[in-house]
């Protein structure tokens, strides 16, 4: 059965990155103090990481502009789609006309 994934506040992230830079203690040992899962507080220590240009990867800004694009893209297929159906369709009914 899979679980509702939570959604943490950007404050409660963030101190979180900051307890892990500053107190010296591991990931699993500091997300088990603060009720996060391991892979959690990991990829939150990751992404900021990739925010501060310190490790590869796109940032929440690249991420974003990157769905948008992708949704752009798949509509304009679509749509290109029923313009080559109406094409074919309209150049059909011009070959029967007498």
């Amino acid at each position: 059965m899979a679980t509702k994934a939570t959604r943490y506040p950007a404050e409660f992230r963030e101190e979180a990155i900051r307890l892990y830079r500053t107190s010296g203690r591991s990931i699993t040992k500091l997300s088990e103090d603060l009720g996060v899962s391991d892979p959690t507080l990991r990829g939150w220590v990751k992404q900021a990481e990739i925010e501060a240009g310190d490790r590869s990867g796109l940032t929440n800004e690249e991420k974003e502009e990157l769905r948008k694009l992708r949704k752009e893209n798949r509509t304009l297929k679509e749509e290109r789609e029923i313009l080559k159906k109406a094409a074919a369709f309209f150049a059909k009914e011009e070959n029967r006309r007498p």
